[in-house]
């Protein structure tokens, strides 16, 4: 008798086991914490589709570029979906110390030559085009503020003119700026060398150094107000190459011979000019001129719901998410709640631009808050400890996946699943949500429920979200028929 009551306890056993394994085997779809759901029976674990609605902005507005930030230098001529784009530079190089002095005997120096370098870190688009870029002179009139930080989208002309031409318009390959250099001073990799002309470093090496202009900072700064790197937009350049102002590979140099006294041999020497993120100005300008692109047609002032979504890294553009079945939704357990987002490819240039106009690498979900204008996290989902937010967990970083027919899109995923829950159980607000690809941002900050602190501004650097002007994507949106941006719901009945 207790051997036929322990066969069927195994048998029982065995049916569940198979059951649960069979059910687990249904929430595939999910990307985020799948072991963690319970297995969806129909009877007690369910799961359900809410609606969205989405459209897209512009937003050119808001984004600053620091010293320490990378900056990007180039020209995007060739992108349909997106438009064309613009990047300039404006910078200064300075002595390391004032009052200064070219080192060597002062009648015997005889000026070389002089060269910019830039410490390169990669490019965004297309490195088989060639860009053009120019190096020039900005006017003494209208120096640089060394104290601000230019937002991306200043006006090109701003309170910066561009003087003379330093150098002829050099051509740069941008598939042989990894290449390493090795000279009697130099031992490197990765810079952009222009070499200037003749006459400017005769100005630096003798002009300056037999006059007041390296006795202090300020004067210096009336003598030569900086460097203005420019590129040739009417060239068929399609790419932003990123530069660091303050890698030690970017300086200015200046190189010449002297001799000692009763010395029989000339020696050539180089001294350097660098960047410095206390005292240098900068500006860095990215201007986007959409017109005729795909996404001119889908951006909105307004409302306007679309099956297509434009998202582009800041100065670019944002979608807004609105969710209006959420809070009619009666109480009920949630065990997740996944946003899923999707890229929509263009297969006219899926082998072409988009594998090299490629996806952020950080999208943000956040709720706007129009009262302060301004970005506040998703309530209870987003949050932020000492070692920073929790993206891994809440979403946000771009993955690859594989929707059939193609082999590989870009897709971003968000557990908002306590938001919901606040929601469906205390009847917490529904907000609009904005989806973005941020550089330098914030968001105001609050701590989840029920955690009553004051909120505070969080600060999103392009160390923690995306480089200036690096990336683009176009998603499914609400309504489309094929990649169609979703919120799954997995949750229980009370």
């Amino acid at each position: 008798m207790d051997s036929i009551f322990t066969l069927r306890r195994i048998v029982l056993f065995c049916f569940v086991s198979i059951t649960l394994f069979s059910a687990c085997t249904r929430i595939s779809t999910t990307d985020i914490g799948g072991s963690l759901i319970p297995a969806i029976d129909g009877v007690i674990t369910k799961d359900t589709l809410i609606e969205l609605i989405t459209d897209s902005f512009e937003d050119n507005d808001s984004v600053r570029i620091y010293k320490n930030d990378l900056h990007v230098i180039g020209s995007i001529n060739n992108d349909p979906l997106f438009g064309k784009t613009a990047a300039t530079m404006y910078f200064e190089m300075k002595p390391n110390t004032y009052p200064y002095f070219i080192p060597g005997a002062k009648d015997s120096t005889v000026a070389d030559s002089a060269v910019l370098i830039l410490s390169y870190q990669g490019f965004y688009g297309d490195s088989t085009q060639p860009l053009r870029l120019t190096v020039s002179e900005i006017d003494k009139t209208t120096p640089l503020d060394i104290t601000r930080a230019y937002p991306a989208n200043y006006p090109s002309a701003f309170n910066i003119k561009i003087g003379q031409q330093l150098a002829p318009t050099q051509t740069v390959d941008i598939r042989r700026l990894g290449d390493s250099v090795n000279n009697r001073y130099e031992n490197a990799k990765g810079q952009i060398r222009i070499k200037l002309n003749s006459d400017i470093a005769r100005r630096f090496i003798k002009t300056y150094d037999s006059t007041n202009a390296y006795i202090s900072d300020s004067v210096f700064r009336t003598f030569f107000a900086g460097f203005a790197l420019t590129t040739d937009n009417g060239s068929p350049a399609n790419a932003l190459i990123k530069l660091s102002l303050i890698d030690t590979n970017s300086k200015f140099a200046l190189y010449y011979n002297s001799s000692s006294t009763g010395a029989s041999q000339r020696d050539t020497s180089v001294v350097y000019f660098r960047f410095s993120s206390s005292f240098s100005g900068d500006a860095n300008i990215v201007t986007r001129n959409r017109s005729g692109s795909d996404a001119s047609k889908h951006f909105t002032t307004t409302s306007k719901p679309d099956s297509l979504i434009y998202i582009q890294t800041f100065p670019g553009s944002y979608a807004r998410i609105r969710i209006p079945g959420l809070q009619s939704l009666n109480n009920r357990i949630i065990h997740r709640a996944e946003l899923v987002t999707e890229q929509v490819p263009d297969d006219a240039t899926l082998n072409t631009i988009e594998t090299q106009m490629i996806a952020p690498r950080y999208l943000l979900l956040s709720r706007y808050d129009s009262a302060i204008k301004n970005q506040r996290n998703i309530p209870n989902d987003f949050i932020i400890s000492v070692s920073g937010p929790n993206t891994a967990s809440f979403g946000g970083y771009a993955f690859r996946k594989s929707v059939a027919p193609y082999n590989s899109i870009y897709g971003y995923n968000f557990d908002i699943t306590r938001y919901v829950q606040g929601i469906v159980t205390r009847k917490d607000s529904s907000f609009t949500l904005r989806l973005s690809a941020p550089t330098n941002d914030s968001l105001l900050y609050s701590a989840p429920y029920p955690n009553t602190a004051s909120s505070y501004t969080y600060y999103l650097s392009t160390g923690s979200a995306n480089d200036v002007g690096d990336g683009r994507v176009r998603l499914g949106g609400g309504t489309h028929t094929r990649f169609r941006m979703r919120l799954r719901i997995i949750f229980s009945r009370i």
